[in-house]
C-alpha cells in the first residue's frame, strides 16, 4: 500500500514518510503514526501524518 488513501492509515501503524525538507531527495523516515493530519479521503502525494517522534510528512509506504 502506498499511503494515498486515508482509509488505509490509522494510528499505531508503522510507515515510511517523506519530510518536507527531504522532498527533493526522497529520503524516507520510518515511524509509528500518532495523528492523521490530512482531512480528505485521498491525496496524490500521500496522506500527511504526525509520527510519535513528532516528525510530520506524507506517507510513502505502509510497512508490515
Amino acid at each position: 500500500m502506498d499511503g494515498k488513501n486515508r482509509s488505509d492509515i490509522r494510528p499505531g501503524l508503522r510507515v515510511s514518510i517523506v519530510l518536507k525538507k527531504d522532498q527533493r531527495t526522497g529520503k524516507l523516515t520510518e515511524g509509528i503514526v500518532k495523528d492523521i493530519l490530512t482531512k480528505s479521503s485521498s491525496h496524490p502525494h500521500g496522506i500527511k501524518v504526525r509520527l510519535e517522534s513528532g516528525d510530520i510528512g506524507r506517507v510513502q509506504k505502509i510497512l508490515a
